[in-house]
């Protein structure tokens, strides 16, 4: 009997995490390789690999802002349990405010406030478009 696949299967792939939460965040390869001060293709790469030196996990998890852990320890099966959750709970109720969701039991997976991660992500999007700006400005 050959135990190798199993173990294989319960393994997580750190890279497709990486991309998961890089996806659901709406941030693309190149704007992740500008804040990391890599190369697209090196993105690429980074999430095609099953293992990321704890360094490199820790930056790309400040850029997307989230703990490495919750990189690490992604499961998308819990991800869409949580969010039909948070759907269904609002059609129901006729719910629209965000801070319905947050009363929620979280002992499934932590909750991540999307309307704030939308924020931050365009805050950060447009201070690095007036860099941009200010760069050719001054070429």
């Amino acid at each position: 009997m050959n135990v190798e696949p199993t173990e294989k299967l319960n393994r997580r792939h750190i890279g497709r995490n990486v991309q998961r939460v890089r996806m659901y965040f709406g941030v693309k390869q190149e704007a992740l390789a500008a804040d990391l001060g890599i190369s697209q293709p090196e993105v690429s790469k980074i999430e095609q690999q099953d293992e990321i030196e704890e360094g490199l996990l820790s930056q790309i998890a400040d850029v997307l802002g989230v703990s490495p852990e919750v990189i690490r320890d992604f499961d998308a099966e819990k991800a869409i349990y949580n969010i039909n959750n948070i759907r269904d709970n609002t059609f129901e109720q006729g719910s629209t405010s965000i801070a319905q969701f947050e009363q929620k039991d979280t002992t499934i997976a932590p909750q991540i406030n999307p309307l704030e991660k939308v924020v931050e992500l365009y805050e950060r999007l447009l201070q690095s478009e007036r860099e941009k700006i200010e760069l050719l400005k001054n070429k």
